[in-house]
C-alpha cells in the first residue's frame, strides 16, 4: 500500500532560527519566574536528594525527571513544588 504524503512547507533558516530564539527565549523567562517566586529557605532545608530534584525542576522545568530524580511520584513532587512556592510555568 502506497500513501500520499503533501509536501510539508520547510522553515528557511532565518524562520528556523527566529522561531529557535523565540523558544529559548520562552524557557529562559519561565526558568526567571520559578527562580523568583521559589521560597529558597524551604528549599534550603530539604533533604539533599529532595534539594537538588527542586533545583532541577526549577532550571530545567521538567516535572516527570525531577519526581524520578526525588525518589518520588509526580504528584507528590508537584505537592512539594507547591509547598516549596515553584510556580508551574508552562
Amino acid at each position: 500500500m502506497v500513501f500520499y504524503h503533501p509536501p510539508r512547507r520547510s522553515l528557511v533558516a532565518g524562520e528556523l532560527g527566529a522561531k529557535l530564539k523565540e523558544w529559548i527565549e520562552h524557557f529562559r523567562e519561565a526558568r526567571e519566574v520559578r527562580r523568583r517566586f521559589a521560597n529558597w529557605e524551604f528549599i534550603k532545608s530539604q533533604p539533599p536528594k529532595l534539594r537538588v530534584a527542586l533545583e532541577y525542576f526549577i532550571e530545567v522545568g521538567d516535572l516527570y525527571n525531577a519526581a524520578k530524580l526525588a525518589g518520588m511520584s509526580v504528584e507528590e513532587f508537584n505537592e512539594l513544588r507547591i509547598k516549596a512556592g515553584i510556580p508551574s510555568v508552562g
